[in-house]
């Protein structure tokens, strides 16, 4: 064999390393990018087993597909999560907003004045003068029938609860007294059932008793006062004192 031949057969055995090297390269960065494996068997030529440029090029421009498709997924995968944290955040917001807004309707309820009963109709007013009354009338009748929720004006502790008047006398048969936190008093009477006891706290609208008509009663109704103290004798204009705290009977 002449040196010119052997130096030939030495340059094409050289060649076709380089291009299998660039082959191996290119299935490895295909199957590594998951996407290339039938690409890669088609990047050798029909003709002298040399590389074909148009399937170098394909698998060149498959690889720019399949990296431009990670990164579009990763964005989106980025704006989900950024659009979940602001949801997260506005559900937080809402929350507590709605939170606030309880807790100002509670207060809200906690300071009001309420009637304490409904339904009613408006009976004998206060400071009239009669048989029934050793002096003068010292409440507000409402009339109501017999077995009517009756509710606390306001929030308090129960002083005076039970029969003979809560220790006011039999005149007022079953009644009840609440203390308020601006030191004025309120008293159901004529009840026919009493539902709390001496020293219970009481909420503005809770069900204390029942109306009925127990001790000096002419029918069913609530005789219902506001007192300076608790005891009788004490009692103010009640229909001016809940217009004052924005209820009107």
């Amino acid at each position: 064999m002449s040196k010119r031949t052997a130096f030939r057969n030495t340059s094409k055995t050289v060649l076709r390393a380089r291009v299998a090297g660039l082959v191996a390269a290119g299935i490895g960065a295909s199957v590594a990018l998951g996407s290339g494996v039938a690409l890669a068997a088609d990047t050798t030529a029909a003709v002298g087993g040399f590389p074909a440029f148009a399937s170098v090029a394909a698998l060149d421009d498959a690889l720019n597909a399949q990296a431009a498709t990670q990164l579009k997924v990763a964005e989106k995968v980025k704006q989900e999560k950024q659009a979940a944290a602001e949801q997260a955040k506005r559900d937080a917001a809402k929350r507590a907003e709605d939170a606030r807004k309880q807790a100002e309707a509670s207060r809200k309820r906690a300071d009001a004045w309420v009637a304490p009963v409904e339904g009613y109709q408006v009976g004998q007013p206060f400071g009239i003068s009669g048989k029934m009354w050793a002096a003068k009338h010292s409440g507000q009748d409402l009339v109501v029938g017999t077995g009517t929720s009756v509710k606390a004006v306001h929030g308090g502790t129960v002083v005076k609860a039970g029969p003979n008047g809560g220790g006011d006398g039999p005149a007022y048969g079953n009644a009840i007294v609440i203390k308020h936190s601006d030191n004025t008093y309120s008293q159901y009477a004529h009840l026919s059932q009493v539902k709390v006891s001496i020293g219970q706290t009481v909420t503005t609208g809770q069900l204390i008793g029942l109306s009925g008509s127990t001790g000096n009663s002419s029918g069913p109704h609530l005789h219902f006062e506001i007192r300076t103290t608790p005891n009788y004798g004490t009692a103010v204009e009640p229909v001016a004192f809940l217009k004052a705290h924005g209820e009107t009977l």
